[in-house]
């Protein structure tokens, strides 16, 4: 399994991500991986799972099939997300 954390990083929500991130790291000794939807290849993989709204934390399984999605702002908690990564 496998989670994605899509954001943009000139924005108003940069600083809530990277200070969830940087606890994720901490808290778990892992990194989900950070997608910037206005890359070439980021806006690829937005259209593939719909994304629209940012930040956007998804997980998928080893086959890229999307087993949960959490979007906006509050993030969802380390826990909900550790388990995917």
């Amino acid at each position: 399994m496998k989670a994605y954390v899509i954001y943009k990083y000139e924005s108003d929500h940069a600083r809530a991500v990277l200070d969830y991130l940087r606890d994720f790291e901490r808290q778990t000794g892992k990194k989900p991986e950070i997608i910037d939807p206005e890359s070439r290849d980021g806006a690829a993989f937005c259209r593939t799972y719909d994304i629209v709204e940012y930040p956007t934390i998804i997980a998928t399984d080893s086959s890229g099939v999307m087993q949960n999605e959490w979007r906006g702002l509050p993030l969802p908690t380390i826990m909900e997300v550790s388990y995917y990564v």
